[in-house]
């Protein structure tokens, strides 16, 4: 199995940047899609941005678009999101999670990742 440990996060003001790192402890095969999502208190838990280990194509949450970039390094078995421009809004607990099977049909459901992180806070305040 595949395990997920995310780092990097904490408290940055209004416009500031925060990188956070997602290691994934097994074997990534090119079929796989690493994703980020993001849960705020009450909230369901959303979509983010994923990255394909296939042919490291990305996609993004609307709201993030322009300001988040997610990235792999295939070597480190290791996925990036490096967030700017951040907002109040961005507060949540980040979650990495993995794919098998990525799909551009599927990669923003929740229900279609297999493995998890233990979720990293990420907190937006003046």
């Amino acid at each position: 199995q595949v395990q997920l440990v995310e780092s990097g996060g904490g408290v940055v003001q209004p416009g500031g940047s925060l990188i956070l790192s997602c290691v994934a402890s097994g074997v990534i095969y090119s079929s796989y899609g690493m994703a980020w999502f993001r849960q705020a208190p009450g909230n369901e838990r959303e979509f983010v941005a994923v990255v394909t280990w296939r042919n490291n194509k990305k996609y993004y949450m609307d709201s993030v678009k322009g300001r988040f970039t997610i990235s792999r390094d295939a070597a480190k078995n290791t996925v990036y999101l490096q967030m700017n421009s951040l907002k109040p809004e961005d507060t949540a607990v980040y979650f990495c999670a993995a794919d098998p099977n990525s799909s551009s049909s599927t990669y923003a459901l929740p229900q279609e990742y297999v493995y998890w992180g233990q979720g990293i806070q990420v907190t937006v305040s003046a």
